[in-house]
């Protein structure tokens, strides 16, 4: 009796539940509707007037973030407005498709470059050869028998140097030849713009090149190549500094001589290293306008005894103006500023330690030190070079020993052996020498089918 009086009273629970179910009906209806209607009204509102802001552009719709259009107070001149249809027709046009993409590594330096063989490594070209005398490799000439080399990333990117003092004498194969008819560059000068044009366009004369990325002779990497070039490839932005100085050392030097074409709203601050795609590239070769504004009014020693110094604000006032949606506002390259000087924090060498690079390589944030004492950051992927005076090349150029100085970036990127066969078997200061008579096809066979690599250390240990 008590189950099927509880079963009677849970047909009276249900009945009830859906009586009162049935009344509301008309009312919930009616509720999303009008929620429906907001939304609707919302979205097209969204729709029909974009937001200005480039984060929230990408909430609604990527592909009408390029579409915003950045309009000037005042009408614009006939020179800003056949500028503004020319980087219109550039970044309308679809970037040419290229079979083997590849990264032009532009080089900015007074003479030589320090860390040249660091980038060679960099850039992982081996060679496997056997390690003879003349005699021996005349006899593999004759034989027929030539040196195998294997190539690394050859293919993927190409070298520029400009040089604005000496030229440099190149010891790493992908630096010989590469050197640009070069001119003289003065610090805070339009030549250091003039330069950075310059290697743009030799650089663009490669079909192939996609990404530019501007370095100095103190910059080192801090990834492997294969980890940069999917992280530049698979973007389609330009990683070009970019934030608001509202201090004497920012917007403190804009000159309203720049009028009508820059307004000080739109009068930017960075870094003048970058990473730009081809897209980019195009438009700062094609721009002249922007350019003689900078060359006249942005230089030291100006009226009121104020500098200013056009690397560290043309490009990024231009793109803040033209195509400010397409650049990240922060670059790739880890530079230091926390010592308040006029020059990044100069890295010696007991500072160089692993946790130092583990460090810089793990940073999210793009700070930047403003110059009315205010900072502030954005968040931002890791690094993938790093803009020093001496970050290695004091510790290691002493022993000559690119293999520590790789070991130090990359310690579990390395193999531990060498392509390349030494014979130390014979217990001598040098290695084995390979005479004519030597070099038959069964040593090569058993050069070439060794599996392991054999260490003979100096307290007679194998």
């Amino acid at each position: 009796m008590k189950t099927v009086r509880a079963w009677h009273l849970g047909l009276r629970d249900i009945m009830i539940m859906s009586w009162s179910r049935k009344r509301s009906h008309l009312k919930r209806p009616k509720r999303i509707v009008l929620l429906v209607s907001l939304v609707s009204i919302f979205l097209l509102g969204a729709y029909v007037y974009p937001p200005r802001s480039s984060v929230t552009c990408y909430v609604f719709s990527s592909a009408r973030c390029g579409m915003l259009e950045q309009h000037p107070s005042t009408e614009l001149t006939d020179e800003e407005f056949a500028a503004r249809v020319v980087f219109k027709e550039i970044l309308n046009t679809p970037p040419v498709e290229s079979r083997k993409p590849k990264i032009a590594f532009m080089f900015l330096t007074p003479d030589s470059l320090p860390f040249e063989m660091l980038w060679d490594n960099f850039q992982q070209i081996y060679f496997i050869c056997v390690f003879g005398h003349r005699v021996a490799y005349a006899a593999l000439k004759k034989r027929e028998m030539h040196c195998k080399h294997e190539i690394g990333h050859e293919n993927r990117f190409t070298v520029y140097v400009h040089s604005s003092k000496e030229k440099p004498v190149h010891v790493s194969p992908h630096f010989i030849g590469r050197d640009i008819l070069s001119d003289k560059v003065v610090w805070g000068e339009i030549s250091m713009v003039d330069a950075e044009k310059r290697l743009l366009a030799n650089a663009l004369t490669d079909p192939d090149n996609q990404q530019f990325v501007l370095l100095s002779d103190s910059c080192v990497p801090l990834h492997s190549f294969k980890y940069v070039y999917h992280y530049l490839m698979f973007t389609n932005v330009s990683f070009i500094d970019c934030f608001v100085d509202p201090g004497p050392y920012g917007t403190g030097r804009y000159a309203e001589h720049m009028l009508p074409e820059v307004e000080e709203k739109y009068f930017r601050k960075a870094s003048q290293w970058f990473s730009m795609k081809r897209q980019h590239a195009l438009m700062v070769l094609t721009d002249s306008l922007y350019y003689q504004k900078f060359r006249l009014y942005c230089r030291p020693n100006m009226e009121h005894k104020r500098n200013c110094y056009a690397d560290e604000h043309y490009l990024p006032t231009l793109f803040n103006m033209i195509d400010p949606t397409g650049i990240a506002n922060w670059s790739v390259t880890h530079v230091d500023w926390s010592e308040g000087k006029w020059h990044p924090k100069t890295y010696r060498a007991p500072d160089v330690t692993y946790e130092l690079l583990k460090n810089i390589t793990s940073f999210d944030e793009s700070i930047h030190v403003t110059s009315d004492e205010k900072w502030f950051s954005m968040k931002r992927q890791h690094a993938l070079m790093v803009l020093t005076d001496s970050l290695y090349y004091q510790k290691f150029r002493l022993y000559c020993r690119s293999d520590l100085a790789l070991h130090s970036v990359f310690p579990t990127g390395i193999a531990n052996w060498s392509v390349t066969h030494v014979d130390w078997s014979e217990g001598k200061w040098h290695p084995k020498t390979y005479r004519a008579p030597d070099v038959t096809y069964e040593l090569l066979k058993n050069i070439t089918s060794f599996d392991e690599s054999i260490h003979v250390t100096s307290d007679e240990k194998v």
